[in-house]
């Protein structure tokens, strides 16, 4: 048993990520396998499990206002995701019926889809609404989603929305998600949903959006049209390298980074804890270390090296171009949201930013997180939302913040 302990502290050593070794910030001297060191490491709440549902936009800006929250001095809070999801639900239902039935009705969304029902609703800790009203330990929207698209259709194909409509839309998200509380006791103190929003002291104009991309012009505000942005609300835009400078200067100055982005790729591997962008092809652009090392393997190899994530590979520089063709050759998707809260380096000098994923704690060795490098960001990110307070001086002028 000793001896089994020993060698699986061994191999732990070689691409743990960093919020597992706040004990040892050193990077060792080994030619194999992903040593981060931290450079800024940010308060965040534990990580929790979206499981069977489309929800990651509404985990990870929970998890970012818990970590505003905790920026603030406000302590430790355990928000209701279902709560957010649940009026979230009757929104789109209203939109889909505007848009004849052409509508995002069941997953994906955004942050700004999160402050929306915020300000009309309030919010609610976990433990009043959890949304699990169903007698599942997980949750798991696969039925409410089909109950949703058949109801949806009715007043499309009927042209109106009924009283008996509006009544069966909530009958339906009660069932499943638990009827609304609209008053509450939380430690001691009584609230509904829009005080103990307000006790919260979350100011919803302190967040924006922001994006990069040339569909519009760079410090303007357009909308970038994926299917999660059903609300068709506008980002602001920046140049590339401006948007990964406000990442690093939030991180660095205390704020945490709500992000949202594509995970399709090979590159990216949640189980490894580690996304990137490998450079495959161009072995002139290596350093004269891997060149020598990489230059002799066929491409099969080395593709088979990179992926295998056994130690840090070169990378694509991602330019402002590369990041555009990803979006018009949809390589670049809108697939998942996410909550960055700092940054690291591996051994060779090379940063990637700490994210809390809401896959659960079992899905990976290292609770939930991994390492996106910053190639991987600047080609992948959708957008960002950030608290406009951490935007670097020049950069918030510039967009009239």
């Amino acid at each position: 048993m000793k001896t089994r302990i020993l060698l699986v502290f061994i191999l732990s050593v070689f691409i743990v990520p960093s919020y597992a070794q706040k004990k040892n910030n050193a990077p060792q001297k080994t030619e194999d396998g992903y040593k981060f060191t931290p450079v800024v490491e940010l308060k965040a709440t534990p990580v929790k499990n979206q499981a069977s549902t489309g929800t990651c936009w509404d985990f990870a800006t929970t998890s970012f206002i818990e970590s505003e929250l905790l920026r603030m001095g406000k302590g430790e809070y355990d928000l209701s995701e279902m709560y957010i999801v649940r009026y979230n639900y009757v929104d789109r239902l209203k939109d889909n019926f505007i848009k004849e039935g052409k509508g995002n009705i069941i997953k994906g969304g955004q942050g700004h889809d999160w402050i929306a029902e915020f300000v009309k609703n309030g919010i609610v800790p976990n433990e009043v609404y959890t949304g699990l009203n169903y007698g599942m330990p997980n949750h798991n929207h696969s039925e409410l989603n089909a109950f949703i698209s058949a109801i949806a259709a009715v007043p499309v194909q009927r042209k109106r929305e009924s009283d008996q409509y509006f009544s069966i839309v909530n009958a339906v998200l009660d069932i499943y998600l638990g009827k609304v509380p609209e008053t509450f006791t939380y430690k001691g103190v009584g609230y509904t949903p829009k005080s103990f929003a307000a006790s919260l002291q979350i100011n919803p104009d302190d967040y924006v959006e922001i994006s990069s991309f040339t569909l519009f012009p760079f410090y303007t505000q357009g909308v970038v049209p994926f299917p999660d942005n059903w609300r068709n609300v506008n980002y602001y835009n920046v140049p590339l390298d401006e948007l990964t400078e406000i990442m690093d200067y939030s991180l660095k100055n205390g704020y945490t980074v709500n992000w949202d982005g594509d995970v399709s790729e090979k590159g990216f591997s949640h189980g490894k804890g580690v996304a990137i962008i490998p450079e495959l092809e161009k072995v002139d652009q290596y350093s004269p270390a891997d060149k020598a090392r990489l230059g002799k393997m066929t491409l099969d190899e080395r593709t088979a090296e990179a992926y295998n994530f056994s130690r840090p590979f070169p990378e694509v520089k991602v330019t402002q171009e590369f990041r555009e063709a990803g979006y018009d050759n949809k390589t670049t998707t809108d697939d998942h949201s996410m909550h960055i809260t700092g940054i690291v380096k591996d051994q060779n000098g090379t940063k990637y930013y700490i994210t809390k994923n809401s896959w659960g704690t079992d899905r990976n060795s290292f609770a939930g997180y991994l390492n996106m490098s910053e190639n991987y960001v600047r080609a992948k990110t959708i957008y960002i939302m950030v608290n406009k307070n951490a935007i670097p001086a020049e950069i918030k002028t510039k967009l009239g913040l």
